[in-house]
C-alpha cells in the first residue's frame, strides 16, 4: 500500500512548505528554492547533510528517535505529522491475517440508548460499523447499502449528495483524506484499505488532488456544519473518543449548542425519524 520511499516524499513535501525567515534563516532576493533546502533541514536537526539526503532518497534505515524529534522540529511537524514520520521511518510488522472487526454489543446498546445525539463507532479506515438513528438521518442511510460502502471517505468524495450535505465541503474534505494519510503509516498491511485508497484515487480528482499534498491531520473535536433536507442548516460540535484495546475503533457523537437553533433543528430530526418495527443491522458483518 505504501507509495514508494513516501518517507523521502513527505519530507520534501514539509521542507517546501517553510518559511526560511521563520527558521532562522536570511532568504536572498535571488533564492529560487521553496521553502526550505535539505542543507538547512540538516543544519536545523543537527544531523550531517548526506544522512538527510539519504533519507529523503530513502537509503537510511530506521532512523532513531533522537533524529525524528529532531526533524519533527526543523520541519515544524505537529503531534499528527511526528506520529506519520515515525510511522514511515519505523513501519511495525506487518499482521500475518487480518482480524475480523467486531462490534461489542454493549457499544450497539449505548448508542441506541444515545437518542438525542447523533453517534457512531468507525474505524480507522472511516468505516461506518454501527450507528443509531440520528446519525443515519443526519449523514445518510447506512443499513440500506452493502457494509462496504458504509464509508465516510466514500460519501465525502463519490456520492454527490455530501457537497450539499457538508456546507464546509472542502473543510470535511481535507479533513478525510488527512485521516486517511495517517491511517497508512499504522496499517501498511491493510488491503481493504488499499482497495479504498485505490477506488477514490481513480474515481475522484478532487481526491487525487488533495492526496498529493501529503497533509496529515486526525480531528478528534470540532464542530461542523451540516445542511439537511427536512430540517435545514445546522452546527453541531463532535467529539471522538477512541475506544480501548488496538481496535482502532472511535466512538463519534455530535452535540448542538444548548438552546441554540441547531438544538431545535436536531430535536425535529429525532421527531421526523421514527423508529422501525424492526431495528436495522447496525453492526458490520464480519465477512463484509
Amino acid at each position: 500500500m505504501s507509495e514508494q520511499n513516501e518517507l523521502g516524499r513527505f519530507l520534501k513535501s514539509r521542507r517546501a512548505r517553510i518559511d526560511p525567515g521563520r527558521s532562522g534563516i536570511e532568504a536572498g532576493p535571488r533564492r529560487r528554492v521553496a521553502g526550505l533546502r535539505r542543507e538547512e533541514v540538516a543544519s536545523l536537526a543537527g544531523i550531517s547533510v548526506e544522512y538527510y539526503v539519504r533519507l529523503e532518497q530513502g537509503r537510511a534505515a530506521r532512523p532513531s528517535e533522537a533524529v525524528l524529534d529532531a526533524l519533527a522540529r526543523a520541519l515544524q511537524l505537529d503531534g499528527d505529522e511526528r506520529r506519520y514520520l515515525e510511522g514511515l521511518a519505523r513501519p511495525r510488522p506487518s499482521a500475518r491475517s487480518p482480524r475480523p472487526e467486531r462490534i461489542r454489543t454493549e457499544l450497539v446498546q449505548l448508542l441506541d440508548m444515545m437518542d438525542r445525539v447523533p453517534a457512531m463507532v468507525i474505524n480507522h479506515r472511516m468505516d461506518v460499523l454501527a450507528w443509531n438513528q440520528l446519525a443515519a438521518a443526519l449523514f445518510f442511510d447506512f443499513a440500506a447499502v452493502p457494509p462496504r460502502e458504509r464509508n465516510l471517505a466514500r460519501f465525502g468524495f463519490l456520492d454527490a449528495d455530501s457537497k450539499e450535505r457538508f456546507v464546509d465541503w472542502q473543510d470535511v474534505a481535507r479533513a478525510t483524506v488527512g485521516t486517511l494519510r495517517l491511517a497508512t503509516s499504522h496499517h501498511d498491511d491493510d488491503e481493504v484499505l488499499a482497495t479504498l485508497l485505490g477506488e477514490l484515487m481513480m474515481k475522484s480528482e478532487q481526491f487525487r488532488t488533495l492526496w498529493a499534498g501529503r497533509d496529515v491531520k486526525q480531528r478528534t473535536h470540532g464542530s461542523k456544519r451540516f445542511r439537511h433536507p427536512v430540517v435545514g442548516e445546522l452546527t453541531l460540535r463532535f467529539e471522538n473518543f477512541d475506544l480501548p484495546g488496538e481496535t482502532g475503533q472511535r466512538l463519534v457523537a455530535f452535540s448542538p449548542e444548548p438552546a441554540s437553533p441547531a438544538a431545535s433543528a436536531l430535536e425535529l430530526l429525532a421527531m421526523w425519524t421514527a423508529p422501525s418495527a424492526e431495528q436495522p443491522d447496525r453492526v458490520k458483518s464480519e465477512e463484509a
